[in-house]
């Protein structure tokens, strides 16, 4: 079963609200997705702890219905 990129975007924010969040479908398929997530939650972070904490906001998606994410994560500048 495959995601929208709404769904990603929304799991997201409710764990992040202040997070900036761009998603795109790199396959067409709903299954292969590119993330950018920028916030100051991430500030003093490593960047494997901000991925942590993206793939948390998915609750268990990843493998399941969302078989792959490129994720790439920043501060504000």
């Amino acid at each position: 079963m495959a995601m929208d990129a709404s769904e990603i975007e929304s799991l997201i924010k409710a764990s992040i609200p202040d997070a900036d969040v761009t998603i795109e479908d790199l396959a067409g398929d709903g299954d292969h997705y590119a993330a950018r997530v920028v916030s100051a939650s991430f500030k003093g972070q490593t960047r494997v702890r901000q991925h942590q904490m993206v793939f948390a906001a998915l609750r268990g998606r990843m493998g399941e219905q969302l078989h792959a994410l490129s994720l790439q994560t920043d501060v504000p500048a």
